[in-house]
């Protein structure tokens, strides 16, 4: 406890462990500290390690701030918050930084952040070889080389043939070297080794360079490539990738034409319109015709031809290309004027194609709601408005399928669907008031008091939140919630009631019971005096009503009837003359028989 109550009693500083820069950016290391009793700081100094050494950047004090003469001066400053920022940083300033606060009697505390300089290598190069490679080759021939540049620190090198990586191994080799240029940056080089097959004709190379950031692994990669193999050549085979029966309209198809011959044929293609065949070859790459978005028109006879140079001998192959689709994918309305609230309407979907359909409808969610080509609507509502879609499949062919949206928009004055009223408040209390509306077009909201208003719009409902303190005039009058759009307005009241503490029923239950016993008091003591004869027995006559203080409750009037009669002759003028009866009290008092 003496510990703990000591350090609570002294400075204390904050610093992240690592910060990291990019080369030419600017770092910025914060030095948060506190001191008890927001007690105030002597000074500041920053520092930073060299060589072991502690060297001296900053020396701040309250009153000024002193920089030293070294080698990052002209590259730093200060923010208000005392923070240290490195301008164009370099690999050379991946230093440790240490901030040092000392605060008189809360004594002296530092921390210290390792600066970690990083520059993201260029994306790899590859340089696949150029020479054709021999199945026939006893040793592993260079495949390709990989290049990456200019990086901090040095990055790694992966290979991969057909997406896979590669690992060393009796058929794979992978030579890697990293050079320090001057700028302090690297230049990674590797190259991959390997004895090919007559398999590896179509086989992709790429590399990827691998480098740390953030504490993340990041990953560049670099163009695929392909190399040449060399082997006899027998036969010749024509295929549509993917297969046929599952190309769909938009898909990329390569036709493949293999020769298994060494060295490479030419490749030719063509495609047969009406009786005639057309050269499609200005679309081929080597051995691979590339089709890329196919439509209907692409469907057809597609036929490779090869021709050995060594024999001049011609190979021919043909294959059937079929691209399954869908067209005209269109949805009608009825009726087609503007929905209001109650109305109803069908949506119906259609649409052409070579194969069987489907028809699925979805709200704009993409939750679903019906199948079939027609989606009926009835006693629409605000809420009924949405865009609905139209989704066209081909069962048969899998991932072909058209989409068609359409929007439903139900019109109408603003309608509100919620209020907080009545509410039960305290005057002086901050209260949110609460008011939700739908409609469409898009409605504005408006409050009859002032507050802070925070609104919030989810598709066609408007939802307003106002923060307002009680006062007297707004529990008396509550709140007015005004939404409108350009076909209305709607109004909502909301009710305030004074919600009573337990404090205000006790002082009116104590209220309640002196005032029955001031009235029992009060009538013990008329009762008292009728029987003593001090109060005549009469009934009162009639009263001046052209005097209102005359209003009097009648069991006062009785009991003042002889003070008021005795007074009666005092109100005569002092010469004897008599007033009129009404500057009188205006009561004539009746004897008891």
């Amino acid at each position: 406890l003496l510990c703990l109550a000591a350090a609570a009693n002294k400075v204390e500083v904050f610093m992240p462990a690592v910060v990291e820069a990019e080369v030419d950016g600017t770092a910025r290391i914060e030095c948060n500290f506190h001191i008890p009793d927001n007690g105030s700081y002597a000074y500041i100094n920053w520092f930073y390690i060299n060589h072991g050494n502690r060297v001296r950047l900053y020396h701040i004090t309250s009153g000024e701030t002193l920089e030293d003469d070294t080698d990052y001066k002209g590259r730093l400053s200060l923010g208000e918050d005392k923070a240290l920022s490195i301008s164009r940083v370099t690999i050379q300033d991946s230093n440790i930084f240490v901030c040092q606060v000392g605060a008189g009697s809360y004594g002296v505390d530092e921390k210290h952040t390792r600066l970690f300089v990083y520059k993201v290598p260029e994306a790899p190069e590859i340089t696949a070889s150029s020479a054709g490679i021999s199945v026939q080759n006893s040793d592993k021939s260079k495949i390709a080389q990989c290049v990456s540049r200019n990086g901090h620190p040095a990055p790694n090198i992966t290979w991969y043939k057909n997406g896979e990586q590669l690992e060393e191994n009796g058929e794979v080799k992978i030579t890697l070297t990293r050079t320090r240029e001057a700028s302090g940056l690297y230049t990674v080089t590797s190259s991959l080794l390997a004895r090919v097959t007559r398999q590896d004709r179509h086989s992709r190379y790429h590399c990827a360079v691998h480098y740390r950031l953030r504490g993340q692994t990041r990953t560049l990669e670099s163009r695929r490539v392909n190399i040449t193999v060399f082997y006899p050549a027998e036969h010749v085979k024509l295929q549509v990738m993917p297969s046929s029966t599952l190309v769909k309209e938009g898909d990329d198809v390569q036709l493949v034409c293999e020769a298994d011959g060494n060295p490479a044929p030419v490749f030719s293609f063509l495609k047969r319109e009406l009786e005639d065949w057309h050269d499609v070859s200005t679309l081929a790459d080597s051995g691979v015709l590339n089709l890329h978005n196919v439509n209907k028109s692409s469907s057809g006879l597609y036929r490779c031809q090869t021709l050995d140079l060594d024999d001049m001998g011609v190979l021919e192959e043909d294959v059937e290309l079929t691209v399954n689709y869908i067209e005209g994918v269109h949805v009608n309305m009825e009726p087609s004027s503007t929905l209001h609230e109650g109305d109803s309407v069908r949506l119906s979907c259609d649409a052409h194609s070579p194969v069987n359909l489907d028809y699925h409808w979805s709200d704009e969610k993409g939750k679903k709601i019906a199948e079939g080509n027609q989606l009926f609507l009835s006693n629409l509502t605000f809420e009924t408005s949405s865009n609905f879609i139209c989704k066209v499949m081909a069962p048969s062919v899998p991932g072909l399928e058209q989409s068609k949206q359409v929007a439903v928009a139900v019109q109408g004055k603003p309608r509100i669907v919620a209020v907080s009223s009545p509410l039960y408040v305290q005057q002086d209390e901050v209260v949110n008031l609460t008011c939700k509306a739908i409609a469409h077009p898009r409605p504005s909201l408006h409050w009859s008091v002032n507050g802070t208003a925070h609104e919030y719009v989810d598709n066609q409902h408007i939802t307003s939140n106002l923060t307002v303190r009680v006062s007297h005039d707004l529990l008396r009058a509550g709140a007015r919630c005004r939404v409108s759009n350009t076909l209305g307005v709607t109004e909502q009241h909301i009710q305030l009631l004074a919600q009573k503490t337990s404090e205000s029923k006790g002082v009116i239950i104590v209220a309640i019971i002196v005032a029955i016993l001031v009235v029992a008091v009060l009538g013990s003591v008329i009762y008292f005096l009728h029987k003593k004869g001090k109060i005549p027995c009469g009934r009162a006559g009639k009263q001046d009503i052209t005097k209102p203080e005359a209003r009097k409750d009648k069991s006062l009037v009785d009991v003042k009837s002889d003070k008021l009669s005795e007074e009666a002759g005092l109100l005569q003028g002092t010469n004897g003359e008599k007033r009129p009866a009404a500057d009188q009290v205006g009561q004539r008092v009746g004897h008891c028989p």
